[in-house]
C-alpha cells in the first residue's frame, strides 16, 4: 500500500486534530513534527510516535522523506511558511485562515500555480457528514435557488487571549477564528458565488473579560489577563452578483445569555439547517415538512469531520480525490473576511469589481 509521508508544523492545540487523524489513515505515516517551543514537539513526536524532531520548519522541509505537510502555527505565519514548502516539493494542508491578507492569499495561489504541487484550505467544515448529506439535497435542486443565507457564532466568554487575542499574529478576533468557518460553510453550499459588496461591523468594548468568575472558557498557552488588540464581536451583510445575501455576526465575548451558533439557508423550493441541528424543510401537498433525517448526530461532530478533511487530504495526495477546498476558495474567503474589516474600518460598504 502505497503512503504519504507526513510532517506536521506547529503542535499547538489544533495539531491534535491532525495528528490524531493521520495516525488512524492507515495511507498516511506521521514521520516528523516540528513547534518553536522543544520540549512541546518532543513531547507530541512521543504521543504521536513521530521519529523526527525539529525546531526549525525550513530544515523539517528540506527532509527529501515527507511527502505533505500540515501548517498548524499562526496565522501570521501561514504564507511564509506555505509558500516555502510549495517550493520544496510538498502537499500542504493548511489550518484555516489561508493567511490574513489578499495580497498573501494570491502570492500561495500563484506559488501553487508555479509548483503544481496540492494546497488544501483547512475549512474543516465542509467534509462533515451533516454538510455532505444538504450539499447533496442542493445539488438534486432540492431547495432550489439558494437566495439567502444567515449564521451566527456567538459566545458569551470565550477570547483564548495569547496569539489569538493578538492582531499581529492572528490578523483578527472572532471574525477570522470563528466567523471563516461560518462564512465559508454558507459561501460553499449556496454554490461559491461571486461577492459583489460588504458591509461589516467590528466591536470592541469587553476585551478579554479576565475578570469574571465562576465561568471557565478555553484559554490559549500564553494566555495573558487584559492583553487584547482584537475585537469582540463582528457582524455583516455580504451580498453576492447572483442577487443572494449572507448576514453573519460572530463574538469571542457578549452580554448574552448563552453560547449560540446557527447556520441556515433558504431557497425558493426549500430550506436547510445546520446548525444548531441537521434539518430540512420543504413543501409537499400544500403543507410544509420539517425533515429531520436520522444520523448519528445532528450537530457538527468535531472528530469525525476532522478525520475525513485529513483523509480526504490523503488520496488528494495519491491522486485518487479532488480537494473540497482548493487555494482558490481559500483566496476569495481572504477578500470576503478582509471586506468586512475595511468596511468596518473605513465605515462604508465594500464594492467588489
Amino acid at each position: 500500500m502505497e503512503k504519504i509521508k507526513i510532517g506536521v508544523i506547529g503542535v499547538g492545540s489544533i495539531s491534535d486534530s491532525h495528528l490524531q487523524s493521520y495516525v488512524k489513515n492507515e495511507q498516511a505515516e506521521l514521520v516528523a513534527v516540528c513547534d518553536k517551543n522543544a520540549e512541546r514537539a518532543q513531547a507530541k513526536a512521543e504521543k504521536y510516535n513521530a521519529s523526527k524532531i525539529y525546531s526549525d520548519y525550513h530544515l523539517l522541509l528540506e527532509d527529501k522523506e515527507i511527502d505533505a505537510v500540515s501548517i498548524c502555527t499562526w496565522n501570521n505565519s501561514h504564507a511564509p511558511i506555505a509558500i516555502a514548502a510549495l517550493k520544496a516539493g510538498k502537499n500542504v494542508l493548511v489550518e484555516k485562515p489561508l493567511c490574513t491578507t489578499v495580497e498573501e492569499a494570491k502570492q500561495i495561489e500563484e506559488t501553487v500555480k508555479d509548483t503544481g504541487k496540492l494546497l488544501q484550505v483547512g475549512f474543516v467544515r465542509r467534509y462533515a457528514t451533516n454538510t455532505n448529506i444538504i450539499k447533496k439535497s442542493i445539488d438534486a435542486g432540492e431547495l432550489g435557488e439558494i437566495y439567502y443565507a444567515k449564521a451566527s457564532c456567538l459566545r458569551r466568554l470565550g477570547n483564548p487571549g495569547g496569539w489569538f487575542a493578538d492582531k499581529e499574529r492572528s490578523g483578527g478576533g472572532p471574525l477570522i477564528d470563528l466567523g471563516v468557518h461560518v462564512i465559508d460553510i454558507c459561501w460553499y453550499l449556496m454554490g461559491k458565488p461571486k461577492v459583489k459588496s460588504i458591509t461589516g461591523n467590528t466591536y470592541n468594548k469587553l476585551g478579554n473579560r479576565s475578570n469574571v468568575k465562576n465561568l471557565s472558557f478555553y484559554k490559549a498557552a500564553d494566555y495573558a489577563p487584559n492583553k487584547n488588540t482584537v475585537e469582540d464581536l463582528a457582524n455583516a451583510l455580504i451580498r453576492f452578483e447572483n442577487g443572494a445575501s449572507l448576514m453573519v455576526d460572530v463574538s469571542f465575548t457578549l452580554h448574552a445569555k448563552g453560547d449560540h451558533i446557527s447556520v441556515k439557508l433558504y431557497g425558493d423550493k426549500g430550506g436547510a439547517e445546520l446548525e444548531p441541528e441537521l434539518a430540512l424543510i420543504t413543501e409537499k401537498h400544500d403543507t410544509i415538512f420539517n425533515v429531520t433525517p436520522q444520523v448519528d448526530s445532528l450537530t457538527f461532530d468535531f472528530v469525525q469531520s476532522f478525520q475525513h478533511e485529513i483523509d480526504h487530504f490523503v488520496l488528494s495526495c495519491l491522486g485518487q480525490k479532488e480537494t473540497l477546498s482548493p487555494v482558490e476558495d481559500g483566496v476569495e474567503i481572504i477578500k470576503i473576511l478582509t471586506g468586512i474589516y475595511e468596511s468596518s474600518e473605513k465605515g462604508i460598504e465594500i464594492q467588489f469589481d
